[in-house]
């Protein structure tokens, strides 16, 4: 729970700070504009503020008002209420969002809407209040700087200005001990910051961090996949995960896959997984797609070999020991971080192509060519390569194959270079009841004569 003291504010006027209208999204502009307008108080407020004094260009503007959802709904027509743990209001521009939040009160139980579980979990948190109420009821004072758009200026209440000049990413108020239990997913979220920004965690928040890592346990599954790809998918993964690991929040994550990294720091798992999140982080600075799939399956690749190879050990079929490996894994995973079925079954197909990338016999290799999930398949068997865990001379040869013609594909087979096959001739066939034997003789002849006379046509050997 926050003190009860509210600071005074330190309020920048506009001539003192580098913010201007020019960098701010054009339709966050007219959502502020319009609530003034409208006779409400309307801020522009965290990352977005933030982003702009670093020099940064924000991802995503959020405002912050003293109307109600309901009363920005009345504002504007291209309007939705959304949440249950907060209700918020997203003002739709096209494929744009602008998410408006009314301010937040204390999270005191009076009957008003705040659920607090004995831990101190914040539950549910529809109480409203001042913005100075706001301000400290939020995580970081960093994230706590907001911009009026009543006369431009910046307004701080917990010294997020001076956070930002010195690098140190710090929880507002007196117990971050209290902050995290509010809200475990502050623990996630200060990894993540610290990457994203550069910044360092101040002492005194990062301490408590690995004694209260088993809350996230807590927290719904659906929510920490959310947090994961935030974590994974901003182009510091690699960095990400070697912080998560040193504040023992990794394996509140992905549990099985960190034991089997805590039982083999010094072997390949360690450097497969390094090497598939920087392979990450280049694709997203260099402005390529990543797939989520892809990631997950990367993070959750060690479990699975492992229990893949014990069930081979067992006499189960290559096939049928990569499907149950990747069932049990998959679904214990489900538990902690949820991930979307349209991201799982993907997941599951890199994965069950691994043994089969393995057959370099016969046809199959080129009716994995056409697979859908061949060219994800293939860049994983490339990082599999590079760490160690299997050998580089597969990796060429799949590389090689997929660039040559037909006749060098067939001697990387083993045989000759496909020819076509004659199409056999069809049987000619009658139809009806109570026909003469003289008419289907001269039918039978009429189209031996059609068929001969076309010509043949073959088709590949697959």
């Amino acid at each position: 729970m926050l003190s009860d003291t509210l600071p005074a504010p330190l309020i920048v006027p506009r001539p003192e700070h580098p913010i201007s209208r020019a960098h701010i999204s054009p339709n966050a502009l007219k959502v502020l504009n319009r609530l003034k307008q409208a006779g409400f108080q309307a801020y522009l407020v965290g990352g977005g503020v933030r982003d702009l004094l670093l020099g940064h260009e924000p991802k995503d503007f959020d405002i912050a008002t003293d109307a109600t959802p309901e009363e920005v709904r009345g504002v504007f027509r291209n309007c939705r209420l959304i949440g249950r743990r907060f209700r918020l209001a997203h003002v739709f521009f096209g494929r744009e969002i602008v998410e408006v939040a009314t301010f937040r009160g204390s999270n005191a139980e009076d009957g008003s809407g705040a659920q607090v579980t004995e831990q101190g979990m914040i539950l549910r948190d529809n109480v409203y209040g001042s913005i100075t109420e706001d301000a400290l009821r939020r995580d970081f004072t960093v994230n706590a700087l907001y911009y009026n758009i009543a006369d431009f200026s910046l307004v701080d209440y917990a010294g997020g200005l001076a956070d930002i000049e010195q690098g140190r990413l710090r929880l507002i108020g007196a117990d971050p001990v209290a902050r995290y239990r509010e809200d475990p997913v502050r623990m996630l979220r200060a990894v993540r910051f610290a990457c994203k920004l550069g910044f360092i965690i101040d002492p005194d928040c990062a301490a408590p961090i690995r004694d209260l890592a088993g809350l996230l346990g807590g927290i719904s599954p659906a929510r920490l996949f959310e947090e994961a790809l935030k974590l994974f998918h901003g182009g510091y993964a690699l960095q990400a995960f070697e912080k998560l690991r040193h504040h023992d929040l990794f394996a509140q994550l992905f549990p099985a896959t960190d034991a089997c990294l805590a039982r083999q720091d010094h072997d390949f798992p360690i450097t497969f997984v390094s090497r598939g999140l920087d392979n990450t982080d280049r694709r997203i600075l260099e402005g390529k797609p990543v797939a989520p799939a892809f990631l997950f399956a990367v993070l959750l690749w060690e479990p699975v070999r492992l229990r893949y190879h014990a069930l081979l050990a067992e006499g189960l079929a290559s096939a049928e020991a990569m499907a149950l490996a990747s069932h049990e894994v998959a679904s214990a995973q489900q538990r902690r971080v949820a991930i979307q079925k349209r991201f799982a079954l993907p997941m599951r197909e890199i994965w069950a192509l691994q043994p089969r990338l393995e057959r370099r016999q016969g046809k199959r290799p080129l009716g994995l060519l056409s697979h859908p999930r061949f060219r994800a398949a293939y860049d994983f068997l490339l990082l599999r390569a590079e760490a160690g865990e299997t050998d580089p001379e597969l990796a060429d040869w799949w590389t090689r194959f997929q660039d040559v013609d037909a006749a060098e594909r067939a001697r990387m087979l083993g045989g000759s270079a496909p020819r076509k096959r004659k199409r056999r001739k069809r049987k000619p066939t009658t139809k009806g009841t109570a026909v003469e034997a003289g008419t289907v003789k001269d039918t039978a002849s009429k189209v031996d004569a059609t068929t001969s006379a076309q010509p043949r046509s073959g088709q590949a050997n697959e």
